[in-house]
């Protein structure tokens, strides 16, 4: 499968963790509900490592590619902890189309940090995309 099946799929996922996380974090705080989140993702994770057998190529990892994971661990936690909260006080159809302004800020930082080029036809969809998330943020 290409990227895009697996984008694809990341959406389906990522739609059914917003509906599912909603109902689950109702009647419990959104840090705990985080936490119970994050427990489960990663005996996921290291299940699936394992199964493949993948654990052995950890010694192969050097110091940057630890730091850059360990930072994206971070900010993927906080990005948790954040959208949690959000779809705990805030209702889910509205809570995650602002999440996703996460697209265009990936764009922002690909172009600068990474020196990808973005076409005009990119911009655009960007910034439908940023249209739309605060259209309907304010619906």
């Amino acid at each position: 499968m290409n990227w895009i099946g697996w984008a694809l799929l990341s959406a389906l996922f990522a739609a059914a963790t917003a509906v599912l996380a909603k109902i689950g974090v109702a009647h419990i705080d959104s840090n705990l509900a985080t936490a119970v989140r994050t427990t489960v993702v990663v005996l996921f994770a290291w299940a699936i490592a394992l199964a493949l057998g993948k654990q052995g190529e950890l010694r192969t990892l050097d110091r940057r590619t630890l730091l850059f994971l360990g930072l994206s661990g971070i900010a993927t936690g906080l990005s948790w902890l954040c959208y949690f909260r959000a779809l705990q006080v805030g209702p889910a159809s509205r809570v995650a189309p602002v999440d996703k302004l996460s697209v265009v800020l990936v764009m922002v930082f690909a172009a600068i940090f990474l020196g990808e080029k973005l076409s005009p036809l990119a911009l655009a969809g960007g910034a439908c995309i940023a249209v739309g998330a605060v259209l309907m943020a304010i619906a």
